[in-house]
This record gives structure tokens, C-alpha cells and sequence, in this order.
């Protein structure tokens, strides 16, 4: 009913009782309401559980191979800087990697370990082998080295450091596993 109508109705004197039905703002029924059952709820809370893991899997995926991408690109500066300081001091440096304690230290420099999960594998001379489980890289006052190869790994993520043996040239590749 519009408002000048009800209007009229009061102007006569009479006021005739209405259903809440009879007005557009009618307070619904319980029994006939419409809402959510309670196994709708419990879907759509499924769901969101199942997207915020996919969400975190793949967050966390990321971080482990930013981990590996940054003590790669520090390993391979620890390189580098070995290798400046053979040609600047105009002698044989050499870097250090220990297999056992997940380490590497560069000439000058503390031993810096791994995090936690992390793995190395090298590859060098066979004369480069300073201990049991110790390893070097030398780089000569010509910017030349022995040359090889390190791995670092955690999980699937994989980053190769190779050293020219000619140049003392260092590069870093991401290997995609799987």
C-alpha cells in the first residue's frame, strides 16, 4: 500500500488490521525463511581450507627456493671475491668448502654455514681435496682457477655455481627438478 492510502484509510475514521504480508517490508516467517544450511556452511569452509593450503604450499615452495637462489648468489660472490684477491694480491687464494660441517670460507673471511636442510656437492680437481671432507677452489694471480662445479641443494630446488678453469669466470644456473 502506498502511504496516501493509508492516509485515506485514517482520514475515515477506520483503521483495518493488516497481515504483515500486505506490506513491502514484511518481517519474514521463520519457517519460510531464506538462509544458509548448515552443509552449505560446512562446504564453503572446506573450500577455503583447501585454497588457503594450496596457497601456503605454493608460498612456501617459493621461499625454499629463494633461500637456495640467495646462499647461491653468496657463495658464488665468495667466489668472486676469492678471485679478485688472487689478482690483486698477485697470489694463489683459495676457498674452502667443508662437506661436514655445511660450510665454505673464503680467504680472509669466518666460515658462513649453511641453513638448516641445505646441502653442497662439489666438484673440483682431485688435488684440491684439503681434508677428509674439506675441499678448495684456488684461483691464480691470473684470474685463472682450477675450475669445477658447486651444487647447492634443498629439496627439489637445485642451483649450479660453475667456476671456469680458464677465465676464474663464475655463473650460477637454477636446475628445475621434476
Amino acid at each position: 500500500m502506498a502511504k496516501m492510502e493509508i492516509a485515506k484509510d485514517v482520514a475515515r475514521g477506520g483503521c483495518q488490521a493488516r497481515r504483515f504480508s500486505d506490506f513491502p517490508f514484511s518481517i519474514p516467517n521463520s519457517r519460510h525463511s531464506k538462509g544458509f544450511t548448515l552443509f552449505e556452511m560446512l562446504a564453503v569452509l572446506v573450500l577455503i581450507v583447501i585454497a588457503i593450503t594450496a596457497v601456503s604450499l605454493s608460498v612456501s615452495s617459493s621461499l625454499a627456493s629463494a633461500r637456495v637462489n640467495a646462499v647461491s648468489r653468496d657463495i658464488a660472490a665468495a667466489l668472486r671475491y676469492t678471485r679478485g684477491q688472487a689478482i690483486v694480491k698477485g697470489k694463489e687464494q683459495v676457498i674452502q668448502f667443508d662437506l661436514q660441517n655445511w660450510s665454505y670460507k673464503a680467504p680472509n673471511h669466518s666460515p658462513v654455514k649453511l641453513p638448516d636442510g641445505m646441502t653442497l656437492n662439489i666438484r673440483t680437481a682431485a688435488e684440491e681435496q684439503i681434508g677428509d671432507q674439506t675441499w678448495g677452489m684456488r684461483f691464480y694471480p691470473d684470474g685463472s682457477s682450477t675450475g669445477g662445479r658447486v651444487t647447492v641443494v634443498r629439496g627439489g630446488t637445485e642451483w649450479r655455481i660453475d667456476v671456469s678453469w680458464l677465465t676464474g669466470e663464475v655463473t650460477t644456473t637454477e636446475i628445475h627438478n621434476g
